[in-house]
């Protein structure tokens, strides 16, 4: 039930995607819409009547034609056809698009676009060194553990983008000896205002000289329904795969002495699903709202958490 559930909202998003291709231009209004942005904050939507060395006339939707001072302008930016509905109303692209709740996709995190997003566990910062490559840090209020990322996004089509990264993590100052590496890949179809992404790689992790690790799969995505609002989807699923062996001492009452016996499991799978809401406050700030389920070797746990998460612009 929960796979189908899963199955069909990712089909729901990429259908609302597909219906507004940023190819197909001739749906869109073909009157070029600016974005006039003051030095206050405030944005200001329209058709540019006239413009000269001191002013400029913006004929908005909301409270018609506005007068603006130059000297009170921070910058005035053309707004591309792709971020037009089929009605012609600007719906911006997701600011913080380029991740879920937990995942990333294959978007770029671009150059100088830097972010930090709050988690009621801790801080995870996320910095655009270049147009396709990115990195970031997370970890806890206690600072345990700390993890450093990495991703390098590669586009291969109009809409389709492949991410290549990786986490690496310490338990740093309570668990020195405790560490953890995940290469990962994600596969994403879509664009900024809506996308589907799949995701896979390995995690390994070692503690007191042991090693052991895990193959980890996602499925996520997005579709941004409003100018402010975006549903958002995300999975962390580990499967059930492999083998592990469990050694105990049982006691002979016979011989009066312990023996070793060692059992071959079966590794358990996990899975983790989040459906939520993500509020883009401003430009520059939004909040996510979720709900976390589990499923642990195929049964589904009843308790369901809430997830809080604040996205700022750096």
């Amino acid at each position: 039930m929960r796979t189908l559930f899963l199955s069909i909202f990712c089909l729901i998003t990429f259908g609302l995607f597909a219906q507004e291709n940023p190819k197909d231009t001739t749906k869109y209004n073909t009157v070029k819409l600016y974005k006039v942005t003051l030095n206050s904050g405030k944005v200001y939507i329209g058709n540019i009547i006239s413009k000269d060395a001191k002013e400029v006339l913006i004929e908005t939707k909301e409270v018609g034609e506005v007068l603006i001072p130059k000297y009170e302008i921070s910058l005035i930016e053309e707004i591309p056809a792709h971020e037009l509905g089929v009605d012609g109303i600007y719906r911006p692209s997701e600011t913080f698009a380029t991740r879920y709740f937990i995942t990333t996709n294959g978007l770029p995190i671009k150059k100088g676009e830097s972010y930090i997003q709050w988690n009621l566990y801790g801080p995870d910062f996320q910095f655009g060194v270049s147009d396709n490559f990115g990195i970031g840090v997370m970890t806890t209020w206690l600072g345990v553990p700390i993890i450093a990322q990495g991703k390098y996004s590669i586009k291969l089509g109009e809409n389709v983008h492949l991410g290549l990264g990786g986490l690496l993590g310490t338990g740093s100052w309570i668990a020195s000896d405790f560490g953890l590496a995940l290469p990962f890949s994600s596969f994403t179809v879509g664009d900024r205002r809506s996308n589907i992404t799949f995701s896979a790689g390995y995690g390994s992790v070692w503690s007191d000289g042991q090693t052991s690790g895990r193959a980890l799969l996602s499925l996520a995505c997005m579709t941004k329904v409003s100018n402010k609002v975006s549903i958002v989807f995300d999975s962390f699923i580990v499967p059930a795969s492999g083998y592990k062996d469990e050694t105990t001492q049982e006691y002979n009452p016979t011989t009066g002495q312990y023996y070793t016996v060692t059992t071959r499991k079966q590794r358990t799978g996990l899975a983790i699903f989040i459906p939520g809401i993500r509020w883009q406050l401003s430009e520059e700030k939004a909040f996510q709202f979720g709900f976390t389920s589990f499923s642990y070797d195929g049964e589904v746990s009843p308790a369901v958490i809430p997830m809080l998460q604040w996205y700022r612009k750096l």
